[in-house]
């Protein structure tokens, strides 16, 4: 399993983490991934971003996030990523794509909302 956020996003849209020709341009879509991630209500408060490849997971789940929540965002962040920088070539992968993130965004926000307002035994 790969620990940095940076590298295990590039291992998803098929790039070596020894090529760091778009690094730069990674780095910006994951941020903006997260970003989105803040809007939902996950992860810490005040947001959170990544600089180069030393900031791992277990950065952000200490942030706020739970561990079984964790795929779901990795899942979620490399789906964002790949439609911005490396899009499918159909138009009917870009669809289930689209799908795809939306479900994420849907299942991330009822988890954190089920956390927030749970509902009360015998209800």
């Amino acid at each position: 399993m790969i620990d940095s956020i940076l590298n295990s996003v590039k291992k998803r849209v098929n790039i070596a983490a020894e090529y760091t020709a778009f690094d730069e341009d990674i780095i910006v879509e994951i941020n903006s991934a997260f970003a989105r991630l803040t809007s939902l209500g996950l992860g810490p408060v005040e947001g959170f971003q990544i600089e180069d490849e030393s900031t791992n997971w277990a950065n952000y789940e200490t942030a706020g996030v739970e561990a079984y929540h964790l795929n779901s965002v990795k899942s979620y962040i490399a789906l964002k990523v790949r439609q911005v920088f490396d899009p499918p070539g159909s138009s009917y992968a870009v669809s289930a794509m689209e799908r795809q993130i939306l479900e994420l965004e849907w299942l991330l926000n009822t988890v954190r909302e089920a956390a927030l307002y749970p509902i009360a035994e015998g209800s």
